[in-house]
């Protein structure tokens, strides 16, 4: 169980330490340019973001290749030309004094076009890649992570959740194929594995490297997940591990894991020097100070950062704090930070836009 505050400094084995146990969500934002180019919206939603305090911000999912982009305004990663304006970025959010991480995704078989995964799916105009294609994916996941280091980021996050590329590779129910890549565990996770020990080799020693897994839905099974989250955070590979549960309170789907709240079950496992992080449905101070009770070192925040650019000033000043209620305005979202096509993506949402 974490014995520390939510603004107390958290050291990784690697790299700068955070300010804080705040960090800021990878979410989707659909604010940069065609070609994976920064915008300036996404630059300024992420910089106020840092000045309002987070210890750590991550980016949205950038794409290490043109095929894996998952919708449009995506950051990439897949070409030299990127790296300039990731450089600005990483430079504005480390001048707050945030620690600057980018998530690294291919979306796979949900993918805008030039559909891949682990088995053909014609419905899906999705096709299997081959044993070559493979190599050649986990090759460009550890080229992203290189530009990116050069661009000046501390670290990357490597997404594994919600039925991206990585997670149907680790689903038994959705990849049904043989050889290296599928049948039992070790083989459905020998795509994860493959990219992040690719990546701890071909990146700096103080470069951090975390993964984000979600633990059900999407074919996952909850048993086999948490054997990975161990063999992750104690395998002296990552520096943590950012468990997506959609609400940190809510209990397994699965009748056999039902006696407590998902993230407990990750709380209660050997980390190693590894950290663990939690996010779902942390609103407000209260939600936040709970989780490191149940356990995490600490905590993404999504929806609340949204509301909030200065969530963690805002808490630090009240410990009572808690996020705007939703609806708000366009306005109220202009004001916190968000340009205009990802204030319409959040139209999307039922019940966030008026």
């Amino acid at each position: 169980m974490s014995d520390s505050t939510l603004f107390s400094t958290l050291d990784l084995s690697r790299g700068p330490k955070w300010e804080n146990r705040l960090a800021l969500a990878p979410m989707t934002t659909t604010q940069s340019f065609d070609d994976g180019t920064l915008h300036d919206d996404e630059l300024n939603w992420l910089a106020m973001r840092a000045r309002g305090g987070f210890g750590m911000t991550m980016t949205c999912a950038i794409a290490v290749e043109t095929r894996g982009r998952g919708y449009p305004g995506q950051l990439g990663a897949w070409e030299s030309f990127h790296v300039p304006g990731l450089a600005r970025l990483a430079n504005t959010i480390k001048a707050s004094g945030s620690v600057a991480i980018a998530q690294i995704a291919h979306s796979g078989p949900r993918s805008l076009e030039n559909r891949v995964g682990a088995i053909d799916a014609p419905q899906e105009q999705t096709h299997a890649l081959d044993d070559i294609q493979l190599g050649e994916v986990v090759g460009n996941f550890v080229m992203a992570a290189q530009r990116i280091e050069e661009a000046g980021f501390d670290g990357v996050e490597l997404h594994a959740a919600h039925g991206f590329l990585p997670a149907q590779f680790l689903s038994p129910e959705i990849n049904t194929r043989s050889g290296r890549w599928g049948g039992d565990l070790e083989g459905r996770s020998r795509f994860i594995r493959e990219v992040l020990t690719g990546i701890r080799n071909a990146t700096g020693k103080d470069f951090q490297l975390g993964l984000r897994l979600s633990p059900e839905r999407f074919g996952l099974r909850m048993a086999e997940v948490l054997h990975l989250a161990e063999e992750f955070m104690t395998s002296g590979i990552i520096d943590w591990l950012d468990m997506s549960l959609w609400d940190v309170l809510k209990t397994p789907e699965e009748a056999d894991f039902a006696s407590k709240p998902l993230m407990v079950w990750f709380a209660d496992l050997p980390r190693g020097d590894a950290k663990l992080g939690v996010a779902g449905n942390i609103l407000g101070a209260a939600d936040a100070e709970r989780a490191l009770l149940m356990g995490a070192d600490f905590v993404l925040i999504g929806k609340a950062a949204i509301l909030a650019h200065d969530f963690p000033q805002q808490v630090k000043r009240n410990p009572q704090y808690s996020a705007p209620d939703r609806p708000v305005t366009d306005q109220f979202l202009r004001n916190q930070g968000l340009g205009p096509t990802f204030i319409e993506y959040m139209r999307g949402f039922k019940g966030f836009v008026v």
